[in-house]
């Protein structure tokens, strides 16, 4: 680890420790809004299910979110960064290909977490209005507020993060304090720390819940995959030390809405208030509850922004590790990490939408919101075995550890499908359609790779440096540039060649090919030159870190720079009027389009995979505007792709 990440997780400071609450607890520090509400329902209130209930809270919160995620996972990063592709990233150097498959899985339900998130916090906050005013129509409310969230998107989040920190610290203060006021009048709460009573309430069968109490318990975790995704903001111990206050205030507010409605024991939700139902806003004061209305739905807002912003950190990776179609980043800001990315921005507003308007009300979207967390956590727990493998932890450890949490994870899941025809079924559509998306692209990626035929430059630098000296055939450019997926620096496709040689002859005084190879590290900005023929033939590999821009055209200009102030090379132009001026000389790319050739010999699997891989291309990005290149001085060739060549054709020639 660099002594940069080092001094980031080691590093503790009262700005550091207020910046985690604004960033990192948005999602878990809202769950208080709709838990209690969800674990008892419509059923009537009665102690074992209150405090069973608190009991299965509380241990959840500690064995789940504190020992396995604040514990043990957040020991897991990749130099400073956290997160499902971040793990990945480590775990792959085992060389185990089929862990790809949690990787993809998990990150598809990160994504689907991101959709769900948004219009379930806002609405729980925002329907604490139908207690003032029962007939108003909260969904154009939380409409129009998930549409101001993601418009803002585009301008950063820099100056709204300034507020999100004091914003959330008068959230989890009033969450306390709240909790504080009722469990002083019931002490006796505080039972229900004991285990026995969760054991007690998942074994009964009390009132329909008994075991699938879980389904709803669950919803208290929420948010612990993105404490681990936002690590390499805020810092390890910093997310350590912050999370005893944020789980104290947590309890003290699930204890204090005990406490509340074990004075209602024999009552139900629906009879102490028939319009909002939510024991959170029952517990305060009538004066206090506009004040806590205006302060959960600013919450609400901050645990969306939380999802949005790492939804964009989501796709970045998965387009650098090959998962998702190029797509245009925007940096809006200079804050490290902060990219805008527009077509997920709405894609993710008409997601939200769309819950909105499908759902109605939040309590109807838990059903949907449980099952995409628990599938994450299950992948998570699945690269996590392997990585704890991978750091030759001892197998006892990993094995009590594993079991552990497949055994949680597996009795959470077993609760929460059973929500899956009442909702539960449209996370797994949003997450099968993503699946998709991602495995059809990598598979596509992979098939392409196997079959680009890869030639020795050595066969080819005579031909080159006597085709740029050659002046019967026009110069194409001072300076040409192909970029190359080869990964050895004596290997170039045969298509490059073609392109030079064959498919129209380009003569340049200097040939360029440059390689971006795309490390398993977050952040790291090195290349390398190689020179081939001396004043001919060079070639460029960047080493970029999965999260940073492929910004092709600045680096390479960079490069260059350095090149002739080291004196290795002359970019002037060679033309005799304009090298005599000093003018420096013309830079041309020459990109390769590939296309599906009608000569391929292809299964029916494959095919599907290409056809669907070019239609995905078509619509994304284009290689110019990905790599970061001047459009005027890019050149874009047609190239047949040919899989599986047919054998060859034996003909007789009649004479």
């Amino acid at each position: 680890m660099s002594s940069h990440h080092h001094n980031l997780h080691s590093k503790l400071s009262a700005g550091g420790l207020l910046l985690t609450l604004g960033i990192i607890y948005g999602d878990i520090g809202t769950s208080p809004l709709y838990v209690m509400k969800s674990i008892i329902g419509e059923n009537t209130i009665n102690p074992n299910l209150i405090l069973g209930g608190l009991s299965c809270i509380f241990w959840t919160l500690t064995l789940q979110t504190t020992i396995k995620y604040v514990i043990i996972t957040l020991n897991a990063d990749n130099h400073g960064e956290g997160g499902i592709f971040s793990l990945y990233s480590l775990v792959k150097r085992t060389k185990i290909q089929w862990l790809i498959v949690p990787a993809i899985i998990g990150g598809s339900l990160l994504l689907a977490e991101g959709i769900i998130t948004p219009p379930i916090s806002v609405s729980s906050a925002v329907e604490g209005l139908l207690i003032f005013k029962p007939d108003i129509p909260t969904i154009p409310i939380v409409i129009f507020i998930l549409f101001a969230l993601f418009f803002i998107q585009q301008f950063g989040a820099k100056l709204v993060t300034k507020f999100f920190s004091p914003v959330m610290l008068v959230w989890f203060s009033m969450l306390g304090i709240l909790g504080i006021i009722q469990i002083g009048g019931n002490l006796s709460i505080l039972k229900a720390i004991n285990p026995y009573y969760a054991y007690q309430l998942i074994t009964s069968g009390l009132d329909g819940h008994g075991f699938f109490v879980l389904g709803a318990v669950f919803l208290c975790t929420t948010g612990a995959e993105s404490l681990y995704s936002d690590m390499g903001h805020c810092g390890r111990r910093n997310i350590r030390i912050s999370w005893a206050f944020v789980k104290t205030m947590l309890l003290l507010n699930y204890f204090g809405q005990g406490a509340y409605l074990l004075q209602h024991s024999g009552d139900t939700l629906a009879y102490l208030n028939e319009y909002n139902p939510n024991p959170f806003y029952l517990i305060m004061a009538e004066w206090f509850q506009p004040i806590g209305i205006v302060v959960a739905t600013l919450a609400a807002i901050i645990a969306s922004q939380a999802l949005i912003s790492g939804s964009f950190t989501l796709i970045n990776e998965a387009m650098r590790l090959n998962f998702w179609p190029k797509v245009k980043i925007n940096y809006p800001t200079e804050v490290k990490g902060q990219l805008y990315i527009p077509s997920i921005n709405w894609l993710l507003f008409l997601g939200c939408v769309g819950i909105t308007l499908y759902f109605k009300e939040s309590a109807n979207m838990e059903h949907a919101y449980g099952l995409s967390i628990i599938l994450g956590m299950m992948m998570t727990t699945t690269l996590l075995n392997f990585y704890l493998i991978m750091k030759r932890v001892k197998w006892y450890f990993i094995g009590a550890i594993i079991t552990l949490y497949a055994t949680i994870e597996i009795c959470f899941f077993a609760a929460n499908i059973t929500k899956f025809k009442d909702g539960g079924y449209v996370t797994i559509v949003i997450a099968i359609v993503l699946i998709t998306i991602m495995s059809t692209y990598y598979l596509a990626k992979k098939i392409s790779k196997t079959y680009t035929k890869i030639v020795k430059i050595e066969n080819y630098k005579k031909v080159l440096a006597e085709l740029s000296v050659d002046l019967s055939i026009p110069k194409y450019a001072t300076h040409l540039v192909y970029m190359t997926n080869s990964n050895r620096s004596d290997e170039i496709e045969e298509k490059v060649m073609y392109s030079i040689l064959q498919k129209r002859p380009k003569r340049a005084d200097l040939y360029w090919f440059i390689h971006v190879n795309v490390l398993s590290e977050p952040y790291n900005k090195e290349y390398r030159v190689t020179e081939i023929v001396k004043d001919d033939i060079y070639r460029i590999d960047f080493y970029l870190g999965f999260r940073e821009p492929t910004k092709i055209n600045l680096m390479f200009k960079e490069v260059i720079k350095d090149m002739v102030k080291q004196g290795e090379v002359d970019i002037t132009s060679r033309y005799e009027s304009l090298h005599k001026n000093h003018i420096i000389g013309d830079f041309k790319f020459v990109l390769s389009e590939k296309f599906l050739s009608n000569d391929s010999d292809i299964t029916f699997f494959e095919k599907v995979i290409m056809n669907t891989y070019f239609i995905m291309k078509k619509l994304s990005l284009s290689e110019e505007k990905a790599f970061g290149l001047d459009s005027s001085s890019v050149k874009v060739e047609q190239f047949p792709m040919v899989l599986h060549a047919p054998e060859k054709i034996e003909m007789c020639r009649l004479e």
